[in-house]
């Protein structure tokens, strides 16, 4: 049997049977997504993805480790199921490594949010949404194709970071090059 997926974006499809009704062909097919994608509800991450989150945590974590704990893929117990940022902020806390919840239930002062090719705008702003109402101060949401980074400081309101352009934000106090985001 031959086995074969039709990918749009983080959704895949495997056809499950062909169905005939009359001279009209109706595929039926079976939603494939991954437990990461299942547990996180948003796509697996690429290696541009990875990159960029990779040098968000290095470049926060050198510039600001003595005053923030900087973290990445924690999951908070946001409204109304959770959900897992790319990066987290908060002020320098201790962590409990014998008894840490599944879902933090504190929010972070900043949570960072990287748009994958399958996300739209939308979706990436109705993320903010949610984190501020959890408590968050700021968010930033990485756009790689444009090499840009949207700061809220509230719902719908943000300032936009791009090319050579060093991102400020004021809920925070941090400042990051972008080129140091996106190198």
């Amino acid at each position: 049997m031959v086995r074969w997926h039709i990918n749009f974006g983080y959704l895949c499809f495997t056809p499950k049977k062909l169905l005939r009704f009359g001279g009209l062909t109706i595929m039926e097919a079976v939603l494939d997504i991954s437990a990461y994608e299942l547990e996180r509800g948003k796509p697996m991450p690429n290696a541009v993805h990875g990159a960029i989150q990779a040098n968000l945590s290095f470049e926060l974590k050198l510039r600001y480790r003595d005053t923030h704990r900087i973290m990445s893929e924690v999951s908070l117990a946001t409204k109304p199921d959770g959900t897992t940022p790319d990066v987290v902020v908060y002020p320098n806390i201790r962590l409990d490594y014998n008894n840490e919840p599944a879902k933090r239930p504190d929010p972070p002062l900043t949570c960072i949010e990287i748009q994958s090719p399958s996300q739209s705008n939308e979706e990436m702003v109705a993320k903010t949404n949610i984190y501020f109402e959890f408590g968050v101060k700021s968010c930033w949401v990485v756009l790689p194709s444009l090499r840009a980074v949207m700061v809220f400081d509230r719902p719908g309101h943000y300032v936009f970071f791009y090319e050579d352009s060093t991102l400020h934000d004021v809920q925070s106090g941090f400042e990051l090059p972008l080129a140091a985001i996106f190198a």
